[in-house]
């Protein structure tokens, strides 16, 4: 077996009381991809800079093969002095290197390289940021976060650029298509350790379920056991004391084992205030145009959109989605074309650039606007803390200035703040960003809910399908047109030309569409076996069999009387009942194996 390029080993690190980091191990083959993924503050970031290099840890070691480059691509980059965008991208060069590179990737990434560092936009940042890590053509690429701010183009561009690279790559994204093509092993930081698989992130969610599961059971078994010992502490002391002496001692290290385990982190409860019911019809545009001098950004565009409708707009950074929307919105007047608004509208906005935030404001408020503990839900007071705690913060960020947060942390920061308004249409311009996938999960879900209307700016494609009814897509010179269904139904409906620029993109993904397709199919021929079913069907009446055992040798054991009485009786009655709970987990295991595959089965 090849040494590995990149190892860290027993890496530790504890920021306050609760340790960052404990006992964390990583290891990254020649041209490895790995997707990192964990829940916002879980100490991604933090890791990835220590493997960078950049963060010395309190304990562990860090290796990397003698004569292996690394270039670390961080979510803020920082442009030092550097005059343009062109110097700071050569910057990045080793002696050696080719100047060639910097240039040819500035170009491919749609910079010019005299764009002043101080006055670039996040997505012309970020760009100029990739060709810095690209241009050296490193052994190892640890990618903080890549697409963020990156238009749909740029995002497929930069797919196929990693993909033909033979460059290791440890990724941190939001972007589940992004990591699913990508992504050939996956490394989850959860709760300060790393548990690490050799499949991409297409298999994550359902192995990270699976893996919560037997933890929830384990701590299950955990809590019985105690009860258990403890109940022989109260009732079933003996006169052997070096063996009760012992078992005390068991009793204490499992309540200790207990008292140390840390749980999941909580999901956030997301929900939109809303407001009184619009009109059936929100939105009419009718022949809407709008230009800058020569540049057209809308030309003749019509639409109707319906209470209940999910629009999702995309297209190149630049191309006018903003501006589209605040023709739909009222916010701006087109030059022609009229826009209707239907009757009640409630409009709450999450806007994208979270320069509106007061960094020097706490977060509590950034919430309230400086005034009191009370932030207005839905035109009803809660206490600032209550409204923090759903969205994921702890009573003790409240005092936190938001320039500490992370970028997640800020973006749930924004979205709080935005559905804490009264609503009935959401305008959301790039909410996923910096967002982990499980708020991810919960914001898709609360935006199925909502019986409202939403307008969505996103360049997350698995975001889009899974959320949006139709999708608004530019073609160029000001015109734009409106597709049914999600971002691939607008792929399969644009035709040829599209499905050239993207298929080196695509070509991974439809293999493991391919694949996940063939499995079902393999399940499908699947059948329960006669002893399967059989023990499906009876397990749950041997269950309560065992159930209402337990329940009658533990009246027995109440009697405190019974063990200075009947000492037989007592030792015969505990080991029946240790052996009745035992049989009842492995009963309850067995069924709980047996009814979901039944279910796989009948959904396959």
């Amino acid at each position: 077996m090849a040494p590995p390029l990149f190892q860290l080993k027993d890496i530790r690190l504890t920021f306050g009381g609760t340790p960052l980091l404990s006992g964390v191990e990583l290891n990254v083959a020649p041209s490895e991809r790995v997707c990192l993924i964990g829940r916002n503050g879980s100490g991604k970031s933090t890791l990835l800079r220590i493997a960078a290099g950049l963060v010395e840890p309190d304990g562990g070691t860090r290796f990397v093969q003698p004569g292996a480059t690394v270039r670390y691509l961080p979510q803020e980059p920082d442009f030092g002095d550097h005059k343009t965008t062109l110097a700071y991208v050569e910057a990045g060069l080793a002696p050696g290197d080719d100047p060639y590179q910097a240039r040819y990737l500035v170009e491919q990434l749609g910079l010019t390289g005299n764009e002043n560092p101080a006055n670039v936009s996040g997505g012309e940042a970020r760009r100029a940021a990739l060709a810095r890590v690209l241009a050296p053509s490193p052994d190892i690429l640890l990618l903080d976060e890549p697409t963020n701010h990156l238009d749909l183009s740029t995002i497929e561009w930069l797919e196929q650029e990693l993909d033909s690279r033979r460059s290791a790559l440890v990724i941190i994204s939001h972007d589940r298509r992004f990591l699913t093509n990508l992504s050939r092993s996956t490394a989850w930081l959860d709760r300060g350790r790393i548990k690490q698989i050799d499949r991409g992130f297409g298999s994550f969610e359902s192995w990270r379920d699976e893996v919560l599961a037997e933890e929830e059971r384990d701590q299950h078994k955990l809590d019985r056991k105690i009860v258990d010992e403890e109940h022989w502490l109260r009732h079933g002391v003996s006169g052997r004391r070096k063996r009760n002496v012992k078992r005390l001692a068991n009793l204490h290290a499992l309540r200790d084992q207990r008292r140390n385990y840390r749980g999941t982190a909580g999901t956030a409860s997301l929900a939109a205030a809303e407001a009184e019911q619009s009109g059936k019809l929100v939105i009419e545009a009718k022949g809407i145009t709008k230009a800058y001098g020569d540049r057209k950004i809308v030309e003749n565009f019509s639409t109707r959109i319906q209470r209940g409708d999910r629009l999702g707009i995309i297209g190149p950074n630049g191309a006018g989605k903003t501006t589209l929307v605040n023709l739909l919105t009222g916010g701006m007047q087109p030059d022609t074309g009229t826009v209707r608004l239907g009757a009640n509208l409630e409009i709450a906005t999450l806007d994208q650039h979270r320069e509106s935030l007061d960094p020097k404001s706490t977060l509590a408020e950034a919430l309230t606007g400086g005034r009191g503990d009370q932030i207005m839900v839905g035109g009803k007071p809660k206490h600032v803390v209550g409204y923090m705690k759903d969205f994921l913060f702890a009573q003790e960020q409240r005092g936190t200035p938001v320039e500490v947060l992370s970028g997640g942390e800020r973006g749930r920061l924004m979205l709080a703040r935005a559905l804490a308004k009264p609503s009935n249409l959401l305008v959301l311009d790039e909410p996923t960003n910096d967002l982990d996938l499980e708020t991810l999960d919960v914001l898709e879900e609360m935006l199925g809910d909502y019986e409202g209307t939403v307008i969505l700016i996103s360049h997350d494609r698995d975001f889009l399908d899974r959320v949006v009814t139709s999708v608004i897509a530019p073609e160029g010179n000001g015109k734009w047109i409106e597709y049914a269904g999600g971002y691939s139904d607008m792929l399969a409906q644009r035709g040829a030309d599209l499905k050239r620029e993207t298929a080196k993109a695509q070509a991974p993904a439809e293999k493991k569409e391919e694949r996940s397709a063939a499995a079902p199919a393999s399940v499908a021929k699947r059948k329960l076996s006669f002893n399967e079913k059989h023990a499906l069907e009876t397990l749950p009446k041997k269950m309560e069999t065992l159930q209402a055992d337990i329940a009658r040798l533990q009246r027995v054991l109440d009697d405190p009387n019974l063990y200075s009485k009947d000492r037989r009786k007592f030792d015969d009655t505990s080991a029946a009942i240790a052996k009745a709970h035992e049989e009842l987990s492995a009963a309850e295991e067995r069924w709980l194996e047996l009814e979901m595959l039944r279910e796989e089965i009948e959904q396959a």
